[in-house]
């Protein structure tokens, strides 16, 4: 009876001993819980303010607001196609820059004679080095240069080992993922700051997010454009200089591609055009967003998945590229 007795005052000392730290980690436990409601709240405000409240209030006129012309790098991609038409339709003149001179005209002629809008193209292969700035060059710094695209890029053909990509590829996704986008961004940007307004945009990726197994390059090279213009935005905000990551995930396309775990459109994998349209919208508003509400989601569920799961959906994807291309 002692026994119990003396079991029973020790475990009411040990209780009320302990009652402080159960109080503290209970405060502990409801900060974190307000913590991350707000943080979801957040979340919902911005994805109602950026891209469902701009449909119902007047477009703003981007010509006024930022100048002109708009120089759009990748203008024959699928993505940097859809939103040049789309800042034609909003009354910008055009200059594309491509590889592909053949496409670039096209587009081109199709942009100008849909929107009546004047349309210029240059023919450059970063790949060359810095001469190929030179006709770029000449071609800014005489017109009113008011909004920037960077949407070149190259990816890889298929998810796979880092040292199974060619040097040929390495470079490219270096020359023309990273160096033409910051090149680009180093010859506009002068004359932006001078008339105290403008707007570059930096496309991005999903892949951005995390680490990304099995397109290492890749994903690191997009995750530099990110830090790239977040940095830009710091930088040249008070100078009036509209500066925004644009951070998409997957685009709907006729042919599939390794980046995308879809190559139909759809409203989880939107159409260049469906995506330009909301994207444009979001210009001037967020200077990091992902441009398209289902997207959006996507990021946010991205941003609080732990690194490990993101790496193995990443391995689970290349297995299933694997497999198809067994089969095929």
């Amino acid at each position: 009876m002692a026994a119990v007795d003396s079991f029973y005052l020790l475990y009411r000392e040990i209780v009320r001993s302990c009652n402080c730290y159960v109080e503290t980690l209970a405060l502990v436990g409801a900060f974190y819980t307000a913590s991350k409601a707000v943080g979801v709240a957040r979340d919902c405000y911005n994805l109602v303010r950026l891209h469902f409240i701009p449909r119902f209030i007047s477009r703003p006129n981007l010509v006024s607001q930022y100048g002109r012309w708009a120089v759009v790098l990748g203008g024959t991609e699928a993505i940097g196609k859809a939103y040049a038409a789309e800042l034609a339709k909003r009354g910008l003149n055009i200059i594309l820059i491509g590889q592909d001179r053949s496409k670039l005209e096209d587009t081109a002629k199709t942009i100008a004679e849909t929107y009546g809008v004047e349309t210029t193209i240059i023919e450059a292969d970063f790949s060359q080095g810095k001469e190929v700035c030179k006709p770029i060059k000449q071609a800014v710094t005489s017109k009113e240069i008011g909004i920037l695209v960077n949407d070149i890029g190259v990816s890889y053909e298929r998810p796979h080992y880092f040292t199974e990509l060619s040097e040929v590829r390495l470079w490219d996704i270096i020359n023309r993922n990273i160096t033409a986008a910051s090149l680009m961004v180093h010859l506009v940007l002068p004359g932006m700051v001078e008339r105290k307004k403008g707007a570059i945009v930096n496309i991005s990726s999903g892949c951005c997010c995390k680490p990304t197994p099995k397109m290492a390059a890749y994903s690191a090279s997009k995750a530099y454009l990110d830090h790239f213009s977040r940095a830009l935005h710091y930088e040249y905000a008070s100078k009036g200089i509209f500066i925004q990551s644009l951070v998409p995930f997957s685009i709907g396309t006729e042919s599939s591609d390794c980046v995308g775990l879809m190559n139909i459109s759809s409203w989880l994998a939107p159409s260049p055009r469906v995506y330009a349209q909301h994207a444009v919208s979001t210009l001037g508003i967020s200077h990091r967003t992902t441009g398209y509400w289902p997207h959006s989601i996507q990021f946010c569920f991205a941003q609080y998945m732990p690194e490990w799961m993101w790496g193995y959906g990443s391995n689970i994807l290349y297995k299933q590229y694997a497999i198809k291309e067994q089969a095929a």
